[in-house]
């Protein structure tokens, strides 16, 4: 999900940005409540990407203590719902404090089927460009010949190989674009935009992203009655 609107949200109340990024936390908590419903199992968040350090820096100080606060408020929840927390992206950008917190979460709920995964200091082109890099040093310590890359080695660098790519990705706020967003990860995602802004998403909004998904036939570029049948058995839900 690419939570856009929080801004606007605000604007639209006379009040700062931040309020708009406070009352956007609070969806989250209830979009995870929606997933554990209906079966969601790996749900992936673009919390702050790597272009939004370039927002001013009370913003930016905001939205560190907002996530601070929210994983110390809801690592108890997340444990009760069996729910994994992971964070991606670079996260050494992130202060050393931060940088801990996350750690403790992702240990304290290790080993649960759920997923929430932030994305954090992310943009799609930095994972890419972070495991051409893995791999040009593999390449000339010699553990590896230029050859031997291919899609599944080169995605095995990604900076989460072991969840599957997204089923469908779904922006609020009603923009038409990606934003750097899981580039390398949505080559065959479905796509759905809601004009709705991210602090009002709810479950009718959550409801309709599935129904619509549900309606579609995925080809994977293949022909859509074989590439029906392999969706049916193997699909998940991100």
């Amino acid at each position: 999900m690419i939570m856009d609107g929080n801004g606007r949200w605000a604007k639209k109340r006379g009040a700062i940005r931040l309020r708009g990024h406070r009352a956007g936390a609070d969806t989250v908590e209830r979009v995870l409540g929606y997933c554990e419903k209906y079966g969601v199992r790996y749900l992936t968040l673009y919390a702050f990407s790597t272009e939004n350090w370039s927002r001013p820096k009370a913003e930016v100080d905001g939205l560190m203590k907002l996530l601070s606060k929210f994983l110390k408020e809801k690592v108890g929840k997340l444990v009760k719902s069996k729910c994994r927390f992971r964070a991606i992206g670079r996260i050494g950008d992130l202060s050393p404090a931060l940088q801990r917190q996350i750690a403790d979460v992702e240990e304290a709920t290790k080993g649960f089927e759920r997923n929430l995964i932030l994305c954090l200091s992310y943009g799609g082109q930095a994972e890419i460009v972070d495991a051409a890099r893995s791999l040009a040093a593999d390449a000339a310590a010699g553990r590896i010949r230029p050859e031997d890359i291919d899609e599944r080695l080169f995605a095995s660098r990604l900076y989460a190989p072991d969840v599957p790519p997204p089923d469908l990705i779904l922006r609020t706020s009603g923009e038409f674009r990606l934003s750097n967003f899981l580039l390398w990860e949505a080559a065959y995602s479905e796509l759905y935009v809601t004009p709705v802004l991210w602090p009002d998403f709810g479950e009718d909004d959550f409801v309709e992203a599935l129904r619509s998904f549900a309606s579609r036939t995925r080809k994977f570029g293949g022909l859509a009655d074989a590439a029906s049948s392999e969706g049916k058995e193997g699909a998940t839900c991100s």
